[in-house]
Protein backbone atom coordinates (compact mmCIF):
# COMPACT_ATOMS: atom_id res chain seq x y z
CA UNK A 1 0.00 0.00 0.00
CA UNK A 2 1.13 3.25 -0.73
CA UNK A 3 2.59 5.73 1.69
CA UNK A 4 0.43 8.83 0.22
CA UNK A 5 -2.75 8.84 -1.88
CA UNK A 6 -3.04 10.80 -5.03
CA UNK A 7 -4.32 13.67 -3.07
CA UNK A 8 -1.77 14.16 -0.89
CA UNK A 9 0.76 13.69 -3.88
CA UNK A 10 -1.01 16.13 -5.21
CA UNK A 11 -0.91 18.80 -2.57
CA UNK A 12 2.67 18.25 -1.44
CA UNK A 13 3.01 19.07 -5.63
CA UNK A 14 1.22 21.96 -4.86
CA UNK A 15 3.23 23.54 -2.33
CA UNK A 16 6.60 21.87 -3.05
CA UNK A 17 7.29 22.10 -6.75
CA UNK A 18 4.11 23.54 -8.34
CA UNK A 19 6.03 23.97 -11.65
CA UNK A 20 5.94 19.47 -11.82
CA UNK A 21 2.20 19.95 -11.92
CA UNK A 22 2.33 21.72 -15.80
CA UNK A 23 3.37 18.47 -16.85
CA UNK A 24 0.82 16.31 -15.92
CA UNK A 25 -1.67 15.03 -13.18
CA UNK A 26 -1.75 12.06 -10.65
CA UNK A 27 -3.79 9.32 -12.16
CA UNK A 28 -2.66 6.48 -9.76
CA UNK A 29 -0.23 5.46 -7.15
CA UNK A 30 0.50 2.18 -6.05
CA UNK A 31 2.71 -0.11 -4.04
CA UNK A 32 6.36 0.30 -6.35
CA UNK A 33 4.18 2.47 -8.92
CA UNK A 34 2.37 5.19 -10.14
CA UNK A 35 0.47 6.55 -13.31
CA UNK A 36 0.30 9.91 -14.64
CA UNK A 37 -1.59 11.86 -17.64
CA UNK A 38 -0.64 14.80 -19.45
CA UNK A 39 -3.09 16.57 -21.11
CA UNK A 40 -1.28 18.14 -23.73
CA UNK A 41 -2.20 21.75 -24.59
CA UNK A 42 0.31 24.58 -27.67
CA UNK A 43 3.00 25.17 -24.69
CA UNK A 44 3.95 21.26 -24.49
CA UNK A 45 3.79 21.34 -28.51
CA UNK A 46 6.74 21.79 -31.09
CA UNK A 47 6.72 22.88 -34.59
CA UNK A 48 5.41 20.11 -36.51
CA UNK A 49 2.57 19.40 -33.59
CA UNK A 50 4.29 17.18 -31.58
CA UNK A 51 4.59 17.11 -27.98
CA UNK A 52 8.03 18.09 -27.22
CA UNK A 53 10.82 15.62 -25.67
CA UNK A 54 11.52 18.07 -23.06
CA UNK A 55 8.25 17.96 -22.23
CA UNK A 56 8.24 13.83 -22.36
CA UNK A 57 11.20 13.90 -20.18
CA UNK A 58 9.69 16.16 -17.60
CA UNK A 59 6.36 14.00 -17.69
CA UNK A 60 8.44 10.99 -17.24
CA UNK A 61 10.73 12.71 -14.52
CA UNK A 62 7.79 14.13 -12.31
CA UNK A 63 6.10 10.77 -12.84
CA UNK A 64 8.91 9.16 -11.19
CA UNK A 65 9.56 11.30 -8.15
CA UNK A 66 5.05 10.35 -8.00
CA UNK A 67 5.99 6.73 -7.50
CA UNK A 68 8.94 7.25 -5.26
CA UNK A 69 6.67 9.52 -2.82
CA UNK A 70 3.79 7.08 -3.25
CA UNK A 71 6.88 4.85 -1.20
CA UNK A 72 8.53 6.83 1.39
CA UNK A 73 6.25 9.71 1.76
CA UNK A 74 6.64 13.31 1.64
CA UNK A 75 10.23 13.95 0.97
CA UNK A 76 11.10 17.14 -0.48
CA UNK A 77 15.04 16.81 -1.06
CA UNK A 78 14.29 13.51 -3.33
CA UNK A 79 16.11 14.33 -6.12
CA UNK A 80 17.08 13.07 -9.64
CA UNK A 81 20.63 11.81 -10.28
CA UNK A 82 20.05 10.69 -13.55
CA UNK A 83 17.68 10.24 -16.26
CA UNK A 84 17.99 8.20 -19.80
CA UNK A 85 15.09 8.07 -22.27
CA UNK A 86 14.52 6.70 -25.58
CA UNK A 87 12.30 8.53 -28.18
CA UNK A 88 10.32 5.14 -30.06
CA UNK A 89 8.25 6.87 -32.36
CA UNK A 90 6.15 10.18 -32.88
CA UNK A 91 3.34 10.54 -29.83
CA UNK A 92 -0.67 10.84 -31.18
CA UNK A 93 -1.17 14.83 -31.69
CA UNK A 94 -4.00 15.53 -29.66
CA UNK A 95 -4.10 12.20 -27.27
CA UNK A 96 -3.38 12.62 -23.55
CA UNK A 97 -0.03 10.88 -22.82
CA UNK A 98 0.43 8.59 -20.14
CA UNK A 99 3.43 7.66 -17.61
CA UNK A 100 3.25 4.57 -15.97
CA UNK A 101 6.02 4.21 -13.47
CA UNK A 102 7.35 1.03 -12.08
CA UNK A 103 10.49 0.99 -9.22
CA UNK A 104 12.54 -1.71 -10.13
CA UNK A 105 14.78 -0.77 -7.12
CA UNK A 106 14.21 0.94 -3.63
CA UNK A 107 16.59 1.00 -1.70
CA UNK A 108 17.30 3.67 1.50
CA UNK A 109 19.83 6.06 -0.64
CA UNK A 110 18.54 5.46 -4.14
CA UNK A 111 15.56 4.55 -6.44
CA UNK A 112 15.67 2.89 -9.71
CA UNK A 113 12.84 3.37 -12.10
CA UNK A 114 11.37 2.56 -15.37
CA UNK A 115 8.71 4.55 -17.23
CA UNK A 116 6.81 3.98 -20.39
CA UNK A 117 5.35 6.80 -22.31
CA UNK A 118 2.01 5.97 -24.63
CA UNK A 119 -0.48 7.76 -26.39
CA UNK A 120 -3.51 6.71 -24.92
CA UNK A 121 -4.74 4.19 -26.55
CA UNK A 122 -2.19 2.57 -28.32
CA UNK A 123 -0.18 -0.63 -27.37
CA UNK A 124 3.45 0.79 -28.72
CA UNK A 125 5.39 3.10 -26.43
CA UNK A 126 6.56 6.39 -27.79
CA UNK A 127 9.57 6.32 -25.17
CA UNK A 128 11.31 4.52 -22.82
CA UNK A 129 12.80 5.71 -19.54
CA UNK A 130 15.30 4.70 -17.17
CA UNK A 131 15.87 6.69 -14.09
CA UNK A 132 17.71 7.03 -10.54
CA UNK A 133 16.79 9.28 -7.88
CA UNK A 134 18.85 10.28 -4.87
CA UNK A 135 16.93 9.86 -1.33
CA UNK A 136 18.65 11.90 1.40
CA UNK A 137 18.90 10.67 4.68
CA UNK A 138 16.48 10.86 7.10
CA UNK A 139 17.66 13.56 9.31
CA UNK A 140 18.64 15.71 6.38
CA UNK A 141 14.75 15.78 5.29
CA UNK A 142 13.98 18.81 6.96
CA UNK A 143 17.27 20.77 5.97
Amino acid sequence: MAKMTVEEIQQFLAEHFPQGLQYGEVESVFHLGAVMRLSPTDAHLRPGGTISGPVMMALADVAMYVALLGEIGPVPLAVTTNLNINFLQRPLPETDLLAEVKLLKLGKRLAVGEVTLSSEGQEMPVAHVTSTYSIPPRDQEES
